[in-house]
């Protein structure tokens, strides 16, 4: 397939404010992709009136009439988000990207796609049989401008870089290490995950990884905003009590939804900010200690910047 001929897209479902829609929006219409799908979670009429007006956006808002209408969710709101992102995947993959764009991500709003060479050329050498391609995951530090990102870590590097904390972080990280899927389209009975696609029961079929490419997710932006949005992540998302620990459980491996309660029993809010200070937030310190071990990732997204040129009346 010629490089000038590839057209890639993504997917999201969000529910965000209207600035940060618009900046993911943009930051992917720079990198240059042919055309985003934007599921809109909960309605933002500050940023649907500049998405609908885009030539290369799709948006729809995802009231009850919408979830009316599909049969996949038998006409009702799916009560978990993960579900609800996984079937408005699905559905633009065979009903919006058929026949519009060669490739198709599933990302978060808070997701951005990164590298030193132009995405469609990148997609387009891939050979025939490769029917997804998997982006890893940096990890934005909070607190600071946005350019200082950590990468995933092995035992010995997470221990040097995040102290007694390392042994129960996840390559290091406090969300996902999966990254996310690019999946080829026309494969009829494809079904997205989170971080998977499914063929019947194939999981992820003719996978490969596109190691030049990134993707930087600003998982925490501050102190305030993590706080906001811990006791949801551990009752339903990425700190829930169900997802498997980092080490075996003879090994002493606890999960995050255990460091962070006990945590937080033992110490309170006064602990959860040290954990936070340890591994997350912005600080001289961190990324001392991230460079000496080798994961500290600078990358100059120009956000702010971007938005304003896609979006020029957006406030």
């Amino acid at each position: 397939m010629a490089q000038q001929q590839v057209k890639w897209g993504i997917v999201s479902t969000i529910k965000a404010g209207a600035e940060d829609i618009l900046r993911f929006a943009a930051h992917h219409l720079e990198m240059g992709a042919h055309r985003l799908y934007l599921y809109l979670d909960a309605p933002c009429p500050d940023a649907f009136g500049h998405l609908k007006a885009h030539p290369k956006i799709r948006v729809i808002t995802c009231d009850d009439t919408y979830w009316g209408k599909q049969g996949r969710t038998k006409g009702r709101r799916p009560a978990k988000h993960q579900v609800r992102q996984s079937a408005n995947a699905t559905r633009a993959y065979h009903r919006q990207a058929a026949g519009d764009v060669d490739w198709l991500l599933h990302c978060d709003v808070d997701e951005f796609l990164w590298s030193p060479d132009p995405v469609a050329a990148t997609l387009a050498e891939l050979p025939q049989e490769a029917l997804c391609a998997r982006v890893r995951p940096l990890e934005a530090l909070a607190g600071g401008d946005g350019s200082a990102f950590k990468t995933l870590a092995d035992e010995t590097a997470s221990a040097a870089a995040y102290g007694p904390f390392g042994a129960d972080l996840r390559g290091g990280f406090l969300s996902h290490t999966q990254g996310k899927l690019f999946v080829r389209c026309g494969q009829p009975r494809l079904k997205f995950r989170i971080h998977n696609a499914f063929v019947d029961d194939t999981p992820n079929p003719g996978q490969t990884e596109l190691a030049q490419m990134e993707l930087c997710h600003f998982h925490a932006r501050d102190w305030d905003s993590w706080l906001a949005h811990y006791q949801y992540r551990l009752r339903k998302g990425s700190y829930r009590a169900e997802l498997k620990p980092t080490r075996a459980r003879q090994a002493g491996g606890i999960t995050m939804h255990e460091l962070l309660s006990t945590l937080e029993r033992e110490e309170g809010t006064a602990g959860l900010r040290r954990f936070f200070a340890a591994v997350c937030a912005d600080s001289p310190a961190l990324r001392e200690r991230l460079a000496a071990a080798g994961l500290l990732r600078i990358r100059q997204l120009g956000l702010g910047a971007t938005r304003q040129k896609h979006f020029p009346s957006s406030p």
